[in-house]
């Protein structure tokens, strides 16, 4: 299609994607849009609707009420690892456009791993972070954005009209500053690319997103009958600290949080603020960082107790608050360290979500 077109910015080349998720796991795409983008012109486009990977397809109706993609509307379309192949033979060797490429790279990530998949490595740079260096605007959502790059983004949460978006940014400021190498232009505005790395084989260690829902995939599991829309996890929710509220006076004194100075790290399947109230609710005191006080830490992100025995530290034990309470034991401090399993485990009964014991087991 782009060659019967005089070249719009020659040599300007990529591919713009844009998922819709099921439910707040990155790993439950429901609809893919894509955009092939050849001498700044739209060369081909590409939109599917899929069943998210068996066992992580439950739609969540927050999602539904954004994208209006149903379980209903999607029986009938392939899963997400038979239409692999078809969207990489689409990309081919492209670069990746997204607006919020971090997102996109972890739904391909997650998706991959929970279908038992190989990776072929794909590497993503992100409109947004380019729209920000360049565009002076308020707000830099795909809306506004594609807007000021001269594109009305009539179906925003629609995939493809999403990526179309994505791919307009990025043509319109490569015209604006005359630049036809992808990469060149992005190293310009110093944004480095988002990479998903190659991988055969069951992964020596799967990603953040993945691992966290480990936990409570049986609340996305939509063979599941059991559970209800109220259960499922928030984990599109942004991990805000939240406040520390005072401890509960007329708590359990012989409650295992009682008197506890505790602190949370990464993302675990509850709000942070819930968590935080959970703690107070049983006498504990919550802080935002490891102090002299601190007498326990939970560890979020998929984080089992075999990682906390591991020699070499796992990615989320790398974190900040993680390595200072590690340091802190080292010189003689007390502070239990906690997966979030071992913390749900001390609620028992009091944990917002069930557990999946409490659940009917999904007919095989």
């Amino acid at each position: 299609m782009s060659d019967l077109r005089p070249p719009r910015v020659k040599g300007l080349n990529f591919t713009a994607v844009d998922f819709e998720t099921a439910n707040g796991f990155r790993g439950s795409p429901c609809a893919i849009g894509m955009v092939r983008i050849r001498d700044g012109n739209v060369d081909e486009l590409f939109f599917k609707r899929m069943r998210p990977p068996e066992g992580f397809d439950r739609f969540d109706p927050r999602n539904v009420a954004i994208h209006g993609i149903t379980a209903d509307r999607v029986a009938d379309q392939p899963r997400f690892g038979e239409l692999f192949e078809e969207i990489v033979q689409f990309i081919g060797s492209d670069t990746l456009i997204a607006h919020n490429a971090g997102f996109d790279i972890e739904v391909f990530e997650s998706a991959l791993e929970v279908s038992g998949m190989d990776s072929p490595g794909l590497r993503a740079l992100c409109s947004l972070r380019l729209a920000r260096t360049v565009y002076r605007l308020d707000s830099h959502a795909l809306p506004r954005s594609a807007a000021e790059a001269g594109f009305h983004l009539k179906h925003h949460h629609h995939a493809l009209w999403d990526a179309r978006a994505a791919a307009a940014i990025v043509v319109d400021i490569a015209e604006r500053e005359k630049r036809g190498n992808l990469n060149e232009l992005f190293a310009a505005h110093q944004i480095e690319p988002e990479d998903l790395e190659q991988w055969t084989g069951a992964r020596a260690y799967e990603s953040r997103a993945t691992r966290q829902v480990r936990s409570c995939a049986y609340l996305l599991d939509a063979r599941n009958h059991d559970v209800t829309d109220e259960m499922l996890p928030d984990l599109m929710r942004w991990q805000d600290e939240g406040r520390n509220l005072p401890p509960n006076e007329h708590a359990d004194p012989n409650h295992p949080l009682f008197g506890e100075h505790i602190v949370f790290s990464g993302n675990l399947a509850i709000p942070r603020a819930d968590v935080k109230a959970l703690a107070a609710e049983h006498g504990a005191v919550t802080a935002s960082k490891v102090t002299n006080a601190t007498t326990m830490l939970v560890i979020g992100d998929g984080v089992c107790r075999a990682d906390l025995k591991a020699e070499d530290l796992v990615p989320p034990l790398q974190a900040r608050k993680v390595r200072d309470a590690l340091s802190r034991r080292a010189q003689g401090q007390t502070i239990n360290i906690l997966t979030e399993d071992g913390y749900r485990q001390m609620l028992g009964s009091a944990w917002p979500l069930p557990q999946p014991s409490a659940l009917t087991t999904p007919a095989e």
